[in-house]
């Protein structure tokens, strides 16, 4: 298998990550057969395993300790989030140095290991100065306890601050940026890519099947998937809602397309995500053995000029279907009063 440099790290790593949050009682709830679809995916040659504390609250990264202990993690680079709450404490979240000492060592001892090899920031925290989030994780180089910091689903902009903030304070840098990128949801190519080039960062790349769309499994007339995810986020497939019956339809054109080119809708949409130079891998992210297989033989797919072309036709690039699909929405447009004046 071929690997990729990660950023400027020097770390090699697949151009396939394996994301678990599909391991625990958000998807697979069977911890055995969790811990073989982790050990398929290294004999398969993939070497980065991504999680966050957050899954499955803690249940995800305890399977993945599990699948890692008796000498498979230090061939594999093991990489964590933090951010999100974890528990009904007020101070359980967010990105303090006070929750972020307390999250690590709450993921280090889930994940059985004594380091993390890339800690993620999962969202911003407009509460929190991003200098305050810096010194904190630069602490823990430091001390070891990680090798490399990155963040999830930041804007463009704050990406920049974060690394002008870094270098004007001395502190260690974000190493990559974690974003949701697919066929369906381009619009980090107008920004967020090119800002993670020009400062070096690596790209995992998250949700390359949109979230399940670009499965294989919605098609027009092709009736109820049966799916876990509609099963728990059933307004994410309602075909009355205007952007997913957008999506619908341009799944429909690219699975037409995939398969006049001879491959899976799962291979098309996986190589389209892993063709960006920007991108150093994408996350996939099975639930099952057989999920598993169906992405892994993306590794050997390549799609010609053509063919990116043709699909640049369905969803120009720099586009996002359906504005759910973003990933992260600032505080400035979901609260109200930081964009209504107060009334007098």
């Amino acid at each position: 298998m071929d690997h990729r440099t990660l950023g400027r790290t020097g770390v090699q790593i697949s151009p396939l990550c394996l994301g678990t949050m599909m391991f625990g009682a958000w998807g697979n709830p069977d911890h055995d057969e969790s811990v073989r679809i982790i050990h398929a995916a290294l004999d398969a040659g993939i070497n980065v395993v991504d999680t966050a504390d957050m899954y499955s609250d803690g249940e995800s990264e305890q399977i993945v300790g599990k699948a890692l202990a008796g000498g498979k993690r230090d061939r594999i680079v093991l990489a964590t989030k933090f951010h999100n709450p974890m528990g009904e404490d007020v101070n359980a979240r967010g990105n303090s140095r006070r929750w972020i000492i307390r999250a690590l060592e709450d993921s280090l001892r889930r994940l059985q290991t004594d380091h993390i090899d890339l800690y993620q920031v999962h969202r911003p925290d407009p509460t929190t100065d991003i200098d305050e989030t810096l010194a904190a994780l630069t602490d823990l180089v430091h001390q070891g306890k990680i090798c490399y910091f990155g963040s999830s689903t930041f804007p463009a902009h704050q990406v920049v601050e974060a690394q002008w903030v870094a270098e004007r304070r001395g502190r260690e840098r974000f190493a990559t940026e974690q974003p949701p990128y697919s066929v369906l949801a381009r619009g980090i190519e107008a920004d967020v890519l090119p800002v993670a080039q020009q400062h070096g960062m690596g790209v995992l790349t998250w949700s390359p099947l949109a979230g399940g769309w670009l499965s294989g499994r919605y098609r027009t007339g092709g009736g109820d998937p049966g799916s876990s995810r509609a099963g728990w986020m059933p307004a994410r497939f309602d075909i009355t809602n205007p952007g997913n019956a957008a999506k619908l339809a341009a799944t429909e054109a690219l699975a037409r397309l995939a398969e006049e080119a001879g491959m899976s809708l799962v291979h098309l949409a996986l190589a389209f995500t892993m063709a960006h130079p920007a991108v150093t891998a994408p996350i996939i992210g099975p639930r099952t053995i057989a999920q598993l297989e169906s992405q892994l033989g993306a590794l050997d797919v390549v799609l010609s000029d053509e063919l990116l072309d043709r699909i640049d036709a369905i969803v120009p690039p720099g586009q996002t279907v359906s504005t759910d699909d973003g990933g992260y929405l600032p505080p400035a447009l979901t609260d109200l009063s930081i964009r209504r004046r107060p009334r007098r």
